[in-house]
């Protein structure tokens, strides 16, 4: 899971300040830990939180995410109790995903994408963090962003998390589908895809009138194609069984693959997902009301005679 600021991707940021003194490989039963290892398949695997050009552990954190207003470095998600989140309670890892609030209450900046993980369940978010409990602690000192003041400054996220951000549950729709609601909820709160592929304002939040619509500032400096049902600019022309294809292989309807941080999170996430979560999703985007827009990078590969507008 690119980057915009909470982006990311692609992938969730969830930073490793120092706290409590919970055990930091708790016991948990087998099927808690089963489920919170499909939740994070779900996700996209976070796998923003591996550094793999640098060759970094898994969910060790330490890879560069490119924003607007500097560099992020994804935090270290493993159990280790002194760089990790080994020392998290489950009442701090849930402040932490719903709330965007570290252990010592202090605000995260919003490359971590708790703007979209705020809508999970309690038992989806403690499941998970009995799985990320179960990994091996990776001991790796968390890097503070390349970024310019005030940006970089703490009280410049508080802020933003007040102009922004509400925390707030997904709330099932009772007009639309057992399945319509289930690929929502994987859709916009656990696999975060807003994240990425909708546009944002100057300040970094997301522009939910362009929900999906694609952005050229993607997670790494990658595009993030428009999803939305568009015939033209998005996916429109897409069928389910090509979408749900997509999610298992990351291969397109054209036969090309897809390359960058969406290979990742295919591969080490939505390849493992259940065949009817992922039509689930296919439901909840062909659902969504179609907008056009033609990105940048679009543009430059149609002169190339290449098809560049899908994920």
């Amino acid at each position: 899971m690119s980057a915009r600021l909470a982006a990311a991707a692609a992938a969730l940021v969830a930073a490793a300040a120092l706290a409590g003194a919970a055990p930091a490989r708790a016991s948990e039963p087998d099927d808690r830990v089963a489920r919170g290892k499909a939740v994070l398949q779900a996700s996209g695997g976070c796998t923003c939180h591996t550094d793999v050009e640098g060759g970094g552990a898994p969910l060790a954190g330490g890879r560069p995410m490119q924003t607007p207003f500097g560099v992020w470095y994804t935090t270290n998600i493993t159990p280790d109790r002194e760089t990790g989140i080994g020392a998290w309670s489950d009442a701090d890892f849930l402040r932490a995903m719903r709330e965007g609030r570290a252990p010592d209450g202090s605000a995260y900046f919003p490359t971590f994408p708790y703007t979209s993980f705020t809508g999970m369940t309690d038992d989806d978010l403690l499941a998970l963090k009995a799985y990320l409990f179960s990994l091996p602690p990776e001991r790796k000192e968390n890097r503070p962003p390349d970024a310019w003041p005030p940006f970089s400054w703490r009280i410049s996220a508080w802020a933003w998390q007040l102009a922004f951000f509400r925390p707030e549950r997904f709330e099932p729709d009772p007009a639309k589908s057992a399945s319509w609601n289930r690929g929502a909820y994987l859709s916009t709160a656990v696999a975060h895809c807003g994240e990425c592929h909708t546009p944002r304002n100057l300040a970094g939040a997301l522009d939910r009138s362009r929900w999906m619509a694609g952005s050229e500032d993607g997670p790494e400096g990658e595009l993030a194609p428009n999803i939305t049902p568009h015939d033209d600019t998005g996916i429109g022309r897409w069928t389910t069984t090509d979408l749900v294809w997509f999610l298992q292989t990351a291969s397109k309807p054209d036969g090309d693959d897809s390359t960058g941080l969406m290979k990742e999170v295919i591969e080490e996430g939505y390849t493992h997902v259940p065949a009817a979560d992922l039509e689930a999703i296919a439901e909840y985007f062909e659902s969504l009301p179609p907008i056009e827009n033609q990105l940048m990078a679009d543009d430059d590969a149609e002169d190339d005679g290449e098809d560049e507008d899908a994920p």
